[in-house]
């Protein structure tokens, strides 16, 4: 089911009705009715993958009951070590077996020994990176006695399934929210204000800049062989906009139902195309994904409290991992090793947390003395690696920035559909100008002093989200594929 769909319009005020009307005097129903929803949400993609989540919960609720009276250390390794293969076995069937399949062929044909291929035909389940990591997020910390595992089975089952995050994201931590859904909630029209906020800023945000971009990504990416580098560029440009719009748009929808449901989601993006150098970029893009892989690879392997060979290593490793996690391509293992190489000269000299603390202007600085130059620079890097991340193959990577670095003719770029270009940088401009103003609380996106500035913003944002609105642009999510 979609957030920008029909049925989630439906499907969501009946869920909050019989959340706050029907189950609310009882903690154990109110749950149960947030894991049945939950599989509702779901299942309503494909049923059938419903089973992967509910034998996902049983191992994981298990294993994290029987960890918790076992003291030996030899049985506590093995029940962790159960956990990851159970999870990352069904991740790694699922979403990667054709492509070790395909490269091990290619690999014997290479050194003259042809092989037949045994690919399969498998669909990918919709999510199934998402929860699989925040499952495992459980069982480690319990392993590791951060945590103290629950004996109720219908909470953890909802800390699994929690619909609003369950197949993008945010990552969440058993230890953030399955303490939420083990108490007892009470509605706060405050915070269920604030979620509707959220989902109408994350509306436009998908509708307005993703879904509207979508066409002329398109159509520039697919035919990048006959288009000068001034349209690569763009199309590039649009692209980072596409991603971030759709997957920020998300989070934000995602967050803010949470909120209608009395529940706090981590934050997963913090206006990330204000960074100043690449390791800011990654501390606010995609901020649950990157924050796993620190704390439960990133760390264990050592970190930056090894000698500085070992410490780079593990960054690579980190980058590698995470570029491989969205999706079985070497485009993205790719992209993940381009950003190991612009991270590194600031990790061997010092410099990865010098923009740790805030955010560009904010400690007031002059955002057009220096700043800006910075943000630029790091915008552009950020978007010729994009270039990777959406192309098709690695030999469609390389077409494309081949004629971006040798193609310096200019063309006027026609839309696909016939729409006037001027509109879509108009747009981009004022979604630019917008996020600068909000920078300093991604959860507020409307919080202006006065209440006419208000109005005014929620008309505007839901008048242009309609205008951008195409019936005939595909309305899933770019990351439902990872």
């Amino acid at each position: 089911m979609l957030f920008n769909s029909l049925e989630f319009f439906i499907f969501l005020p009946l869920v909050f009705v019989l959340y706050w009307f029907v189950t609310n005097s009882n903690l154990r129903l109110q749950n149960a009715l947030i894991v049945v929803a939950s599989y509702v949400f779901y299942g309503w993609w494909d049923w059938r993958f419903l089973s992967l989540i509910v034998f996902s919960t049983l191992v994981d609720y298990v294993i994290g009951i029987i960890l918790r009276g076992e003291e030996r250390e030899g049985r506590r390794k093995f029940l962790l070590w159960t956990s990851l293969c159970v999870n990352l076995g069904f991740l790694g069937f699922f979403k990667y077996y054709n492509f070790f399949v395909d490269n091990f062929v290619e690999a014997f044909s290479f050194f003259g020994q042809p092989i037949s291929k045994g690919t399969l035909n498998i669909v990918l389940p919709v999510g199934i990176s998402f929860y699989t990591f925040q499952t495992l997020s459980y069982t480690i910390d319990v392993y590791r006695r951060k945590l103290e595992p629950t004996k109720d089975f219908v909470a953890f089952a909802a800390f699994v399934s929690f619909f609003p995050q369950l197949v993008a994201g945010p990552i969440e931590r058993a230890t953030n929210l399955l303490p939420q859904i083990s108490m007892r909630r009470e509605f706060k029209y405050n915070q269920a204000a604030d979620g509707v906020k959220l989902i109408i800023w994350g509306l436009f945000k998908k509708v307005a800049i993703a879904d509207a971009l979508a066409p002329i990504v398109d159509d520039i990416f697919a035919n990048a062989g006959s288009y000068p580098a001034s349209t690569l560029f763009m199309g590039a440009v649009f692209f980072g906009f596409q991603i971030y719009g759709d997957f920020s748009g998300y989070s934000d929808i995602a967050i803010g139902t949470a909120k209608l449901f009395g529940i706090e989601l981590m934050s997963n993006f913090k206006f990330p195309y204000f960074s100043r150098d690449i390791a800011e970029f990654w501390r606010r893009w995609h901020i649950s994904l990157s924050t796993w892989f620190r704390d439960y690879l990133y760390i264990p392997l050592g970190g930056s409290r090894v000698k500085k060979s070992i410490a780079i290593r593990n960054v690579f490793i980190i980058f590698l991992v995470s570029g491989f996690w969205h999706g079985a391509n070497w485009t993205f293992i790719i992209w993940g090793a381009i950003h190991a190489l612009m991270f590194i000269p600031l990790f061997l000299f010092g410099q990865h947390r010098r923009h740790s603390g805030d955010i560009i202007g904010s400690t007031g600085e002059n955002f057009f003395n220096g700043q800006l130059v910075k943000v630029i620079g790091t915008f552009i890097l950020v978007t010729l690696s994009w270039i990777f991340f959406r192309a098709e193959s690695v030999n469609d990577s390389f077409v494309y920035i081949g004629r971006l670095l040798t193609d310096f003719s200019m063309d006027r770029y026609n839309h696909p559909r016939g729409y006037r270009m001027v509109d879509y940088f108009i747009l981009l401009l004022f979604f630019i100008a917008y996020e600068y103003i909000i920078r300093k609380d991604e959860r507020r996106p409307f919080n202006f002093k006065y209440k006419g500035v208000r109005l005014l913003m929620y008309i505007l944002i839901v008048f242009t989200t309609i205008l951008f609105y195409d019936s005939g642009t595909d309305r899933s999510f770019i990351y439902f594929q990872f």
